[in-house]
């Protein structure tokens, strides 16, 4: 439910509430030989390196209304990379509408609220199984925003910002601020779950758990996705060039690993040969 300037809880001096947004994303991928293992990872440092996830982390910072005080950013040796953007209050004239509004928030077209003493994080690390093939990327990104708005309003943009086969996302508010009468006030907007700031056509591609503790203001969903096309997880050859046992042993891999990551938790019943 939107909430009008009206409707608004009058506070004492600024909003002193922390909300940070925790996502996480995975690509999974099978690399038959140790070449094409580290041409996967020279992939993934090439689209994920740090200059584009600057762009992406700019456009983040853009989207809430807010201006970037520094950027640090380093690709490392022997991959994976690292950016941190500080940034402050952005020159919003006005309390946006629909601030309080569950829903996906927009593309990078327009500023939609603003934030303070606020910063945003990526790192990513891409690595492979020394043994089974399986090669895996993951990167991290942290939004923690004081203010008005939820850092949620992002989470639409980073969606699309990377291809992703699992995602896990943490939201959790801490702190207190105070109204006008000095009673402290743990959470100034309504959640009923993080599903909720994801459009219906991305919901609709993913199998999703929720896991919330909502008297601690803590909120977490987790998504896979639902199809599995071999062809789409194979580096540098198809599946047309495999034979069926070997089809579907690699499969199998694959599945298991993104099962093993969707859980958290290890699955050891070994790979079995097909009848």
């Amino acid at each position: 439910m939107e909430v009008t300037p009206e409707q608004r809880i009058t506070l004492h001096e600024f909003n002193n509430l922390t909300k940070s947004l925790s996502f996480n994303m995975y690509d999974v991928c099978y690399t038959k030989t140790k070449e094409e293992r580290e041409a996967y990872i020279d992939y993934i440092d090439e689209q994920y390196n740090a200059e584009r996830l600057t762009k992406i982390l700019t456009n983040v910072a853009e989207l809430i209304g807010a201006h970037v005080l520094n950027v640090a950013k380093q690709d490392y040796v022997p991959q994976g990379a690292s950016v941190t953007v500080l940034v402050s209050e952005g020159p919003v004239v006005e309390v946006p509408t629909g601030t309080y509004e569950e829903s996906p928030g927009p593309l990078p077209d327009s500023v939609v609220c603003q934030l303070d003493k606020s910063h945003i994080t990526v790192h990513t690390y891409p690595e492979y199984h020394p043994v089974e093939g399986i090669s895996t990327f993951r990167a991290d990104i942290d939004v923690s925003t004081c203010g008005e708005i939820s850092p949620l309003k992002a989470l639409n943009y980073l969606i699309h910002s990377f291809e992703t086969d699992i995602m896990t996302m943490d939201y959790r508010v801490r702190g207190f601020t105070r109204d006008i009468n000095g009673n402290k006030l743990f959470i100034d907007h309504d959640i009923n779950s993080i599903q909720n700031y994801i459009p219906d056509e991305v919901k609709s591609l993913y199998d999703m758990i929720d896991v919330n503790i909502y008297q601690e203001n803590i909120f977490h969903t987790k998504c896979r996705l639902k199809e599995f096309d071999l062809n789409n997880y194979l580096f540098g050859f198809s599946k047309d060039s495999l034979e069926d046992k070997e089809r579907y042993e690699i499969t199998e891999k694959l599945t298991t690993e993104m099962d093993e990551i969707f859980y958290g938790k290890n699955i050891n019943f070994g790979y079995k040969d097909k009848d």
